[in-house]
């Protein structure tokens, strides 16, 4: 059998948007960063963005597309409900809306919301203790964590006030046998939180699996973190180490962009 042929998009650039165009360039290149570091389930996962300058209009992957070869022009822009509002020769996954969708809906700072099913994350979320107090990264997780329950696929609009109730208002969502989840007020931001949440989970694994008794951090140390990060971040959360992961999709491949 022949390889299939390299999937070309026309450029969306001309027909949004400065603003939007932005957000589909910084989408992209977190589909890109998330392929990168391994925490991709095949096609399975999602990643959303709200269009600047709408309240319910929003940007996904389009469905069957890896992650490492979503492109600015190729993100599809959907409603509240999944349903398209532009042409697109891809489909979406409606059915991996439900959780993105809840999220987006009750929360105004949501603007951006990561679902990942690393493998260290799930290892995680199956244990009952969830994130344990091991290392420097679980102390800014701990300080903004909510867990929901599985319930299976998430196909069921009756399960979103029970998601959004136990996510309250935190930047930290572990679903249950499921995976991790985070948002942001950039898109910077909610992958830099993915970034720290799925590394506590791969420390815990590996911790635990080294069989020696486990040292924890101390409940007032975790009650400060968050100002800590501040200083560490500058007071720029994401945005501080943004570009430097640009310029590292950029040496390795800067299509992301088109």
């Amino acid at each position: 059998m022949n390889a299939p042929e390299r999937i070309e998009i026309a450029s969306a650039a001309h027909r949004v948007s400065a603003e939007e165009w932005q957000t589909r360039v910084d989408l992209a290149a977190c589909y890109r960063l998330v392929a990168a570091f391994g925490w991709s389930d095949l096609v399975f996962t999602h990643i959303t963005a709200r269009v600047p300058g709408t309240d319910h209009h929003f940007l996904i992957n389009p469905y069957g597309m890896m992650f490492d070869e979503i492109t600015a022009s190729s993100l599809v822009k959907i409603d509240l409900a999944g349903n398209k509002l532009e042409e697109s020769p891809f489909p979406v996954n409606p059915a991996g809306f439900t959780i993105h969708s809840a999220i987006h809906a009750a929360r105004e700072d949501a603007h951006c919301v990561l679902h990942v099913h690393s493998l260290n994350g799930v290892a995680v979320s199956a244990q009952e203790a969830g994130v344990l107090p091991l290392s420097q990264q679980s102390i800014f997780v701990l300080n903004s964590l909510a867990y929901h329950d599985y319930e299976g696929l998430a196909l069921n609009d009756d399960e979103k006030p029970r998601l959004v109730n136990d996510f309250g208002d935190k930047s930290y969502l572990m679903l249950r046998n499921h995976g991790l989840l985070t948002v942001g007020k950039t898109i910077a931001d909610a992958f830099l939180n993915m970034y720290i949440f799925e590394a506590a989970c791969t420390i815990q694994v590996r911790a635990m699996a080294g069989g020696s008794p486990l040292r924890t951090i101390a409940p007032q140390i975790i009650d400060n973190a968050m100002e800590q990060a501040k200083v560490v971040t500058k007071s720029l959360g994401g945005m501080l180490a943004w570009p430097a992961l640009l310029r590292k999709l950029e040496r390795s491949d800067p299509s992301y962009r088109s």
